[in-house]
């Protein structure tokens, strides 16, 4: 029987370090990020834009979450325990004006997505940086990443740089190639029609 949790066309598999051994084309242009020197701009349509170190980063609330990791290529991770801060954290610090609608996530190798502020809110997502207690690795996505539930897995951006509010929506990599803007697992929206 199939389990119920899992969302249309996704098998499950055991082990999230595995990932990138999975999926070699990643560790080919991952970054070399440095605590020291790493910032995350927040940008765009907001009052308070910032620039944020680790340790400014660090002294907003930690929030834990278990949330299932579903990649659009037919796999699922179930009871992924993410430890980071809350999306809508970021949100009350920058206090976005009505025109932003959507945010763009840009990573430390060039990639891009965005997702609706809506969805963002609606969903708990969370900027991660430990899984099961354990600071992200490398490979998947130190020192920060998106996590948002119910959305595949190339709209959880790896190595975030900046998080930028926006009127319309910014198309990002996988957007450019075909996959959906939306990428809703439970409606298995893979691609765009």
């Amino acid at each position: 029987m199939k389990d119920q949790r899992l969302p249309p066309g996704q098998k499950p598999i055991k082990k999230i370090l595995r990932w990138y051994k999975d999926h070699p084309g990643i560790t080919d242009k991952m970054p070399k990020l440095d605590l020291r020197t790493w910032r995350l701009k927040i940008t765009g349509e907001v009052k308070i834009p910032v620039i944020l170190t680790w340790n400014e980063l660090m002294k907003f609330p930690k929030t834990e979450t278990i949330i299932d990791f579903h990649c659009v290529e037919g796999w699922s991770v179930l009871n992924c325990r993410w430890i980071g801060i809350e999306f809508r954290r970021i949100v009350e610090t920058v206090k976005p004006n009505k025109k932003a609608k959507y945010v763009t996530f840009e990573c430390a190798d060039g990639y891009s997505t965005s997702l609706t502020l809506k969805e963002l809110l609606d969903e708990n997502a969370i900027l991660a940086y430990k899984l099961y207690d354990r600071i992200l690795e490398k490979e998947l996505g130190y020192p920060l990443r998106l996590i948002i539930p119910n959305r595949y897995a190339y709209k959880n951006a790896m190595w975030l740089t900046e998080i930028r509010f926006t009127e319309k929506m910014e198309i990002g990599y996988w957007e450019k190639r075909g996959y959906s803007y939306t990428a809703d697992v439970w409606k298995n929206d893979r691609y765009q029609r």
